[in-house]
């Protein structure tokens, strides 16, 4: 969904009010189990947490690192998690929850898509999402950036 908010009120006000409601609710989730040092930010189209460009600068494109991102699509909601994405213990992490909950897991490389929060386990969402502090997420990133 393209989008010129400013805020996040802003990025929701034009979702009907069901969905609006089930991107609450992961939002309420994110937002509570983000370690600190991440900040919030509406960027590329949706919700996203990431490492200022101040505390961390020497990223591949110049921009922040993202961490997660929320976004409203077309057909559906997106949660982003680089962790996962980044931490293969991390992805095995959350299809075995997917499984163990009987839900259908909806996975790109990072991306997980879903209609409603019932169809995420926001219990294990939200211990991946607490496990990944900054410092380590740098760290992870540095092993793996392009060299220059």
């Amino acid at each position: 969904m393209k989008t010129a908010a400013k805020t996040v009120a802003e990025y929701l006000a034009p979702l009907p009010p069901d969905r609006r409601k089930e991107f609450a609710t992961v939002l309420k989730m994110v937002r509570a189990h983000m370690p600190k040092g991440y900040k919030q930010e509406l960027r590329w189209g949706m919700i996203s947490w990431e490492i200022p460009l101040a505390k961390y600068p020497d990223t591949y494109n110049g921009h922040p690192l993202c961490y997660a991102a929320l976004a409203a699509q077309k057909n559906h909601i997106a949660l982003y998690l680089m962790g996962a994405y980044m931490q293969t213990g991390q992805a095995a992490a959350i299809k075995a929850a997917f499984q163990k909950e009987g839900k259908r897991l909806d996975m790109g490389k990072s991306c997980i898509r879903f209609k409603k929060a019932a169809d995420l386990p926001l219990a294990a969402l939200g211990k991946s999402i607490a496990a990944v502090t900054p410092a380590k997420y740098i760290a992870n990133y540095e092993k793996v950036k392009p060299k220059r």
